[in-house]
């Protein structure tokens, strides 16, 4: 039998529903209960009840929640729940705006029940969550820290919580792009990003594709470098980036004085695209946690192969120690590194292998 590990979802899972297994908390009668950050697994199988709402923005993670038959959507925010689970995240902002709003859903004697893994801030994100609710209890399970309280009228006044809640509202970047706490490099303009915007050529033209647009950030570039492109669609696949996203695309193309149409599209690229395009645009990622996953990139560069016209050119930044380069050569006639700096590398890709 293979063992469970703090790293895996159903170890989280397991440990999160620790509470409910030993009679701590009870799960609702009335089924009202929101899963947000919800992940798929045996134990969430097991557990659930029909009716329950998981919301997960990361879109391969709600897709499999989908395939699970969940109900996956967004609670409106005047939505109160028996119930509310949390999986925070790893950044401690977006954190806190999620349990504010957990909160604020159990509102008038609803239980929010929360689990960390031990070498994710288990014990901050639990102080975070008493901070709100005024005391909760805990245990722990696999190397994971389960914490939980009662929602009734918020702690003293609503500041603290409504302080939190403002978190996740799109803010100005340190790059001046809107962006909110928890995207992909969310606070600044990512040095390989800005590295392969540096390089664009200003003969890209037409329509163009960027996977894995992030706050738009790349695609606020094209607009500006790139006077022959007519179009741009953004693809990401965490829907937390996409408000961002537009509002920047909005700002670039009011900036640059032309026509130029965009779209924005919460997909994940590596299940295909069906469009076609002149040229796309990516710093695809390469890992999920602390993991390294860099058949992510392949797969990235084979969807936009696929994606491209014939003629079509991939522009492309990644890690200098990623081993792209044999899944670009089966995919594309000819490949040229444009650039070598900081540690990551600047490659066009042109001629779709038929």
């Amino acid at each position: 039998m293979v063992g469970i590990h703090a790293s895996t979802p159903d170890a989280v899972l397991d440990a999160l529903f620790l509470p409910v297994s030993d009679g701590s908390v009870r799960l609702p009668a009335d089924g009202r209960v929101l899963f947000l950050r919800a992940r798929h697994g045996y134990r969430l199988c097991e557990v659930a009840q029909p009716g329950w709402l998981c919301e997960q923005s990361f879109k391969p993670f709600a897709d499999a929640l989908m395939r699970d038959g969940f109900i996956v959507g967004d609670a409106t925010p005047d939505a109160r729940f028996s119930l509310v689970l949390v999986l925070p995240p790893r950044q401690r902002e977006e954190a806190r705006a999620l349990f504010a709003r957990a909160a604020r859903h159990a509102e008038g004697g609803g239980v929010v029940l929360a689990c960390v893994p031990n070498a994710e801030g288990a014990k901050s994100a639990q102080a975070d969550l008493s901070a709100l609710l005024g005391s909760v209890s805990h245990l722990s399970k696999h190397k994971c820290r389960v914490f939980w309280g009662v929602s009734e009228m918020p702690v003293g006044d609503s500041s603290l919580r409504d302080a939190w809640l403002a978190f996740d509202t799109p803010q100005d970047n340190a790059a001046g792009f809107l962006s909110r706490p928890g995207l992909f490099a969310w606070d600044r303009a990512d040095t390989a990003s800005a590295l392969l915007a540096a390089h664009l050529p200003n003969d890209l033209r037409g329509h163009i594709a960027d996977f894995g647009a992030g706050y738009g950030y790349l695609a606020a570039q094209i607009v500006e470098r790139c006077p022959h492109v007519t179009a741009i669609d953004l693809y990401e696949a965490e829907a937390r980036a996409l408000e961002p996203a537009r509002l920047n695309m909005e700002r670039a193309v009011r900036e640059s004085g032309r026509t130029l149409s965009f779209d924005v599209h919460w997909h994940d690229v590596t299940t295909g695209i069906d469009r076609r395009y002149d040229a796309i645009v990516s710093n695809p990622p390469f890992h999920q946690g602390r993991a390294d996953l860099p058949d992510l990139g392949r797969a990235f560069i084979a969807r936009a192969a696929n994606a491209l016209v014939s003629p079509g050119r991939l522009w492309l930044v990644a890690n200098r120690h990623l081993p792209y380069e044999a899944t670009l050569a089966a995919h594309f006639e000819h490949v040229d590194t444009v650039v070598t700096q900081d540690g990551f590398k600047v490659i066009e890709a042109r001629g779709v292998r038929g």
